[in-house]
């Protein structure tokens, strides 16, 4: 980024830990609660890791069991020719300039104990053949870079051999937990879905309070009631959204637009108070906690009898339902084929994991002419959309959101062609990185796509950037506020909420944030 010459191989470029460029350890109450090895409390930026004694051996026995375990991940080790094509498309690497951020060379930090230690060149040759020793120097540069990756995937577009980086940065993770090296910011809400059942820890009591003072706003703006139900037996659908969508702006506002689209359609839904999170804080940890964790949707389901589930606007929770669920806990032979009761739309996409996504459920009602909708109530609302990546590129979820924007808002704008689609730039704090201690780091990540939606503001007026994640919610929130704080975030649902006419309503003269509508300014 600079035209600087190096003056040093990368490999002799060590990991420096200052506050504010790495992530806080795991408690050491929150590791013994996972039963995660080596709970004690230590600091990335102190010499002494406290590491247990043999870790090295360790990590090389981890690798080889994951080498054993997983194909991909042997592929991705050595199919790799450094063609660099990949280099320039991570926005970590964009933000930061640091070279170890491209994803080829963040690759590399794994790749090189692999040659060293499972490959014949390696093993005779050493560094001539890139391989180098497990030190404490390679443990501490995986620990940095593994946390300075989203997962987000945009590299493998561009990968001519089809390389998923993100499952590189899933290994070094897992690996780094062999040894009791992970972050708080990850462990704490996993150890949260798991014991209350959502990443906030909200009780179930707390949880169920919070929507219901949802309703209570939804009732002061449009004067209509609604009672939703919890945990009850024989529903048709259980709905599960990510916990943040109860819980904090901009997400509340999406978790009233789903209220009024269920009672505006009567639908037979519940809640769950027991898998109260969409979200899969196990991705950003280890194959295992994430089994654990995705378990507990399927077993609510089963529980209560419904025949399929209805998720919400949730990034991760779809990466996991489409690329490792089956594997890891389904298929869910036990609930049916999602089919819409308003529509009888069979949504086959689904046969297998028995869940759709609301946007997929939504667009379909508009596609027949199920909803009354009036899109001037959005007119103060110039949106412009960001695809999430696990959402667009995850599971192919890029039509659906447009068609339902067509419909809801007046007008509406695409950022940049190669920033949108499954070249979508990331918010920059995915897979647990939305943690203030890095908030430098984080700004930096979404410079990307924060440039984007700058084009769209200043060539025409773009002021809300729309999306259907929660992590980009409460990430790209921070984000506009820092280089576009013209520019406000909401959840598509929020929109549809806003445009939806409901039955017995009052005269609306206000948004669901309580803003006033075009012609209501008072």
């Amino acid at each position: 980024m600079t035209g600087a010459i190096p003056k040093q191989d990368w490999m002799d470029v060590p990991a420096i830990f200052r506050e504010g460029n790495f992530c806080y350890p795991a408690k050491k109450s929150i590791v013994e609660y996972h039963k995660f090895p080596n709970p004690r409390e230590w600091s990335p930026d102190q010499d002494d890791w406290k590491l247990p004694e043999g870790w090295e051996d360790i990590i090389l026995k981890g690798l080889k069991e994951r080498l054993d375990k997983f194909r991909s991940l042997k592929l991705f080790m050595d199919i790799c020719v450094r063609c660099g094509a990949c280099a320039d498309k991570c926005h970590f690497f964009l933000g930061t300039g640091d070279p170890k951020n491209m994803p080829v060379l963040r690759a590399e930090l794994l790749r090189s104990v692999y040659r060293n230690d499972f490959t014949t060149a390696g093993k005779l040759l050493g560094k001539m053949a890139g391989g180098r020793p497990m030190t404490i120097g390679v443990l501490k540069e995986w620990f940095m870079y593994a946390y300075q990756c989203t997962e987000c995937r945009r590299c493998s577009v561009f990968c001519p051999y089809g390389i998923d980086t993100a499952e590189v940065t899933m290994m070094l993770r897992e690996l780094l937990h062999l040894v009791g090296v992970g972050t708080n910011w990850i462990l704490e809400p996993a150890a949260n879905s798991n014991r209350t059942g959502n990443h906030m820890g909200l009780q179930p009591h707390t949880f169920k309070d919070n929507i219901g003072y949802l309703c209570d706003d939804i009732e002061t703006i449009t004067g209509v009631k609604i009672t939703p139900t919890f945990n009850r037996k024989g529903a048709e659908i259980l709905f599960i959204t990510p916990s943040a969508d109860v819980f904090a702006e901009p997400g509340i506002y999406t978790a009233m637009g789903y209220l009024l689209l269920f009672e505006h359609l009567g639908l037979d839904y519940t809640w769950s108070t027991y898998a109260s999170e969409g979200g899969n804080f196990g991705l950003f940890t280890s194959n295992e906690m994430m089994k654990k964790l995705n378990a507990k949707q399927y077993a609510e389901a089963k529980r209560l009898g419904v025949k399929w589930i209805l998720g919400g606007e949730c990034g991760h929770m779809w990466r996991v339902l489409h690329q490792y669920m089956d594997t890891m806990n389904g298929p869910a032979d036990f609930l049916e084929v999602p089919k819409s009761p308003i529509t009888n739309t069979v949504f086959d996409n689904a046969a297998s994991t028995k869940m759709i996504h609301i946007s997929e459920f939504t667009a379909d009602l508009i596609k027949n002419n199920k909803l009354k909708i009036d899109p001037t109530r959005n007119a103060h609302r110039i949106p412009t959309w960001h695809d999430s990546c696990n959402t667009a590129r995850g599971m192919g979820l890029m039509d659906e959101p447009r068609y339902i924007l067509d419909n809801v808002v007046p007008k509406w704008y695409e950022m940049p062609e190669n920033t949108i689609r499954e070249k979508t730039f990331c918010c920059g704090s995915g897979t647990g990185l939305n943690t203030g201690e890095i908030m430098e780091l984080r700004m930096r990540s979404g410079l990307p796509r924060a440039n984007a939606v700058k084009h769209v503001e200043e060539k025409f007026g773009v002021n809300t950037l729309a999306c259907v994640c929660a992590i980009d919610r409460a990430t790209l929130s921070a984000l506009m506020d820092y280089w576009n704080p013209n520019v406000k975030v909401c959840g598509l649902s929020e929109l549809v909420g806003n445009s939806l006419i409901m039955d017995g309503e009052k005269e609306r003269e206000t948004d669901l944030r309580f803003e006033p509508l075009v012609g209501m300014e008072g």
